[in-house]
């Protein structure tokens, strides 16, 4: 039955906690059967597939007619689609049918299936939703995987053609039941399934909705994969919760041609959009300026960014590339959520803009918040990810003591409220771990662990980090999404939003590593030298920090996760497996030679030095150069305080170690410690 005295354009809040998803497309069907729900860009541009509410309340009956013809409620379905409005067709089917869906892409060949087999063995999942062409292609291609051979697989086709959707008796599930299983983007570990309810839906929904200021005239255009937390609740979930019509792109039509989101938000005048932070770069860098003509981006009211980490950079020549066609500062809209809290946990006013942060970047590696000015030699800009909105609470709390911190310190982020899903499928320690945590021992209120780190300033959140990917070298911390943005930029041969830095171990010691993208562009003539050497370099001056090994990858290569944020620890594995598809590497040698003990002249001194940097800053003799910056060569404060000890040793010589890092060459070093040495005697 129909939402009593429900308005189509008025769902309240109150309406979110009693009422569920499948009951506002059905109410949705009936009081605005011909609005147009979806439509679906075949090939990312002209080719459209439109779908009605009348008729996705129809299709969705189908389905769910032939998925009950046995006693299956509460059973999991595996949805293994491509890009289409099938999804979305099956998706309200298993909700009409009291059935747990569990997204998922497409297999593929010559792509890992680890991830199918982890959703079918932990979910328990006993049906397989897909259309003809996934059933044929397994059957040809993946006919050995066991852990599909067993289940019951429906096609969609089938299902339309079956004539059960005037058949089909509807009864809706109750809020607080499990809607779908959402699995983690497997970033940081192995893939789980998070419980998302009705109820968490709809609160979510409403979350977006109110921040984001949707109504029925607002037109949501995506190309995220609806198979991701983002994609489905905002791209797919979003436009019926609203009423209003949804437009989506494949995601490979996007990366293939970013132009065709952007011609998409001009032809339907888009009001709400948003992608990962890469997608931004990727319509600055994949489109020309003659592409760009005819573009009108001015109907865009919020165009959100939700990925780690957020970057000023990348939104300010997104704002300086975009203004002449439409775009204001004001319609871009940085938040943060994860699958865990359904989607959304914070997100500012819709119309603000962002707001940046300067801060102390030496402080901030010692889990310290103090403001500096951007002429601070270690100034570091954090972009705003707005508040929470309804009954969501955030905290941040000392992950070690578990209490609150001082408005300077940073902390992991807890959330609490409505949106925080019922935990993670079948595993009830890592939800008692993640999802019952308290503060200071009060156990009257219970916390989502989400794991990252940041702070509030004047009640604006701030995301640093993910507490996991924490690297610590002598002693100190480093944000690796911090060390990435560094070395992107040092040389334009390496990709934006492609690289991975880690730590291993290297003879009881921890060392640095970076892995990152070369530009397709740039691999016919790729100096690898050249490109390891800017890396090593830039590292150095901004962190003080050696680079032990560099794998430049072939474009595209890089280990990311659906929703496109690198896979730090599976690119760390990679690396250890030697399994990525590297163009080009360089890693430091371990072999010592003796040391040049001669006469005290400028041409023994010099030799001492090059065979000093050979030794503890493992580089080859044939890659160094006396006319380059010492600090070139990864040199970093712990180790420029032993290469000080080691001159005032051998050759009785003070050198500060501050002058290592004054961009000071080998020779140029060497020259002033002779003339030192010249007058102590």
């Amino acid at each position: 039955m129909a939402l009593d005295n429900f308005f189509y354009d008025s769902i309240t809040e109150q309406d979110t906690y009693n009422y569920t998803l499948p009951e506002i497309l059905q109410t949705r069907a009936i009081q605005t059967p011909d609005e147009t729900a979806y439509i679906f860009l075949r090939d990312g541009e002209d080719d459209e597939e439109r779908i009605t509410y009348f008729e996705l309340d129809r299709a969705a009956r189908a389905i769910a007619g032939k998925l009950t013809e046995s006693n299956v409620r509460g059973e999991r379905a595996l949805m293994l689609f491509p890009p289409g409005l099938e999804f979305v067709k099956s998706l309200y089917g298993c909700f009409y049918a009291g059935i747990i869906a569990v997204p998922a892409y497409a297999p593929r060949k010559n792509r890992s299936l680890e991830r199918i087999k982890t959703l079918v063995v932990d979910s328990g999942a006993t049906i397989v939703l897909c259309i003809a062409d996934i059933f044929q292609s397994f059957e040809r291609s993946f006919s050995d995987l066991e852990e599909l051979k067993g289940l019951r697989w429906v096609l969609v086709e089938d299902c339309l053609n079956s004539g059960n959707a005037q058949k089909v008796s509807l009864e809706f599930s109750d809020p607080d039941n499990v809607a779908l299983l959402q699995y983690t983007s497997g970033s940081t570990g192995k893939p789980k399934g998070v419980m998302v309810t009705h109820r968490n839906i709809l609160r979510n929904a409403m979350f977006i909705r109110t921040s984001f200021s949707l109504s029925r005239k607002s037109v949501s255009v995506t190309w995220l994969p609806s198979f991701h937390d983002m994609g489905l609740i905002d791209g797919i979930i979003e436009p019926v919760f609203n009423g209003c019509p949804g437009i989506v792109i494949p995601p490979v039509a996007f990366i293939q041609k970013p132009l065709r989101w952007l011609k998409a938000i001009t032809k339907y005048k888009g009001t709400h959009g948003g992608a990962p932070n890469f997608a931004f770069d990727h319509c600055v860098d994949g489109i020309s300026e003659t592409e760009r003509e005819g573009l009108d981006l001015s109907s865009l009211s919020t165009l959100y960014c939700g990925a780690e980490p957020i970057r000023k950079s990348t939104f300010a020549r997104f704002i300086e590339t975009y203004k002449d066609y439409g775009f204001k500062t004001s319609m871009l809209y940085p938040c943060y959520g994860m699958a865990e809290t359904t989607l959304i946990i914070s997100g500012p006013s819709a119309d603000r803009g962002p707001v940046y942060l300067c801060i102390s970047g030496d402080l901030l590696e010692q889990n310290r918040i103090k403001k500096v000015t951007e002429n601070d030699s270690d100034a570091r800009y954090l972009v705003g990810v707005g508040y929470p909105w309804l009954d969501t609470e955030v905290k941040i709390v000392n992950p070690e003591t578990l209490s609150l911190c001082n408005d300077d310190e940073v902390g992991e982020i807890w959330v609490s409220g409505s949106i925080v899903t019922a935990g993670y499928w079948n595993k009830e320690a890592e939800t008692r771990e993640s999802y019952e945590a308290s503060i200071d021992g009060d156990l009257s209120s219970k916390y989502f662990r989400t794991g990252d780190l940041g702070f509030f300033d004047q009640g604006e959140l701030y995301i640093t980090g993910r507490l996991k990917d924490m690297i610590i070298l002598q002693g100190r911390n480093y944000y690796p999404q911090d060390i990435e943005f560094v070395a992107e930029a040092s040389h334009p041969a390496l990709r934006l939003n492609a690289s991975a830095a880690f730590s291993i171990d290297v003879n009881d010691d921890e060392k640095l590593v970076i892995v990152a993208e070369v530009e397709r562009s740039a691999i016919r003539n790729l100096d690898v030298e050249a490109v390891c050497d800017a890396i090593r370099q830039q590292v150095a001056e901004e962190f003080e920090q050696e680079v032990y090994a560099i794998q430049l990858l072939r474009t595209a290569s890089i280990l990311k996760t659906s929703s496109g944020k690198i896979q730090r620890k599976a690119c760390r594995e990679g690396f250890l497996q030697k399994s990525l598809e590297i163009v080009g590497e360089s890693v430091q040698e371990m072999k010592e030679p003796a040391l040049a003990t001669s006469a005290l002249d400028l041409t023994s001194l010099q030799a001492w030095l090059i065979a000093w940097i050979h030794i503890h800053l493992k580089i080859p003799f044939d890659r160094i150069d006396q006319s380059r910056s010492i600090s070139a060569y990864g040199l970093n404060s712990m180790k420029a305080v032993q290469l000080q000890q080691d001159v005032l040793t051998k050759f009785g010589v003070n050198i500060p170690p501050y002058v290592f890092f004054d961009k000071i060459t080998v020779k140029e070093l060497c020259e002033r410690a002779f003339a030192k040495m010249n007058e102590v005697e």
